[in-house]
C-alpha cells in the first residue's frame, strides 16, 4: 500500500495573519474521506478562554486528534495563564515523548493576539516569519497568496479572507465556508 503523500494533515486549510494590531484565524469547512467531500461546514478554527484568557486555535489534520491537542492546550493554559509560547512548548514535549499523543495526526496554528505560533508533533512550536502562518493540504496556496497581500492596504482579516478564497480555488480539499476568529493585542 502506498504511503499518503499528506499524512496526517490533507483535507483542510488554515491560515493567521498579523497586520498592525489584529491578528486573525480562518480556516474552511471542508472535510474530505478520500475523493468524497463528507461535510462542507466544519468550524476548524476555535476561541479558548482559559481563565479569562482569549486564545485563538486552528487545526488541520484529524478532528479527534485535533481536539485532544485543544483540550490538553487548554490544560497548559490555565496552568500558565498569559503564556501561549510556555504552554505551546509544554503541549509539543508531551506531543513528542508520551506514547499516546504521538500518534495523533494533527497540526495547530494558535494566537493570543500577541504570538502567532504553529504547534507540530515533531515537538516544533514555530513563529513564523512575515507574520503569516498555514497549514494544511492548501497552506502552501493560502500562504503564498497572504504573502503577496501583506504589503498592501488590506487589513488581517481581509488578507486572510483572500488568501483562503486563493487556496480554495486551487486545492481540491478546501472549500470557501470560512470560520474567521480575531483578536487584538
Amino acid at each position: 500500500m502506498a504511503e499518503d503523500p499528506f499524512p496526517g494533515w490533507h483535507g483542510t486549510t488554515i491560515i493567521g495573519v498579523r497586520k498592525g494590531n489584529e491578528v486573525v484565524i480562518a480556516g474552511d469547512g471542508q472535510v474530505s474521506l478520500g475523493q468524497t467531500v463528507i461535510k462542507g461546514t466544519a468550524r476548524k478554527v476555535r476561541r479558548l478562554s482559559p481563565g479569562g484568557f482569549d486564545v485563538v486555535a486552528g487545526f488541520a489534520g484529524s478532528t479527534a486528534d485535533a481536539f485532544t491537542l485543544l483540550e490538553r492546550l487548554e490544560a497548559k493554559l490555565e496552568a500558565t495563564p498569559g503564556q501561549l509560547a510556555r504552554a505551546s512548548v509544554e503541549l509539543a514535549k508531551d506531543w513528542r515523548t508520551d506514547k499516546y499523543l504521538q500518534k495523533l495526526e494533527a497540526m495547530l496554528i494558535v494566537t493570543d493576539g500577541s504570538e502567532l505560533l504553529v504547534i507540530t508533533g515533531a515537538g516544533d512550536v514555530l513563529e513564523p516569519e512575515h507574520d503569516i502562518a498555514a497549514i494544511g493540504s492548501g497552506g502552501n496556496f493560502a500562504l503564498a497568496a497572504a504573502r503577496a497581500l501583506i504589503e498592501s492596504d488590506m487589513s488581517a482579516e481581509e488578507i486572510a479572507r483572500r488568501a483562503m478564497a486563493i487556496a480554495a480555488d486551487i486545492c481540491v480539499y478546501t472549500n470557501d465556508n470560512l470560520t474567521v476568529e480575531k483578536i487584538g493585542k
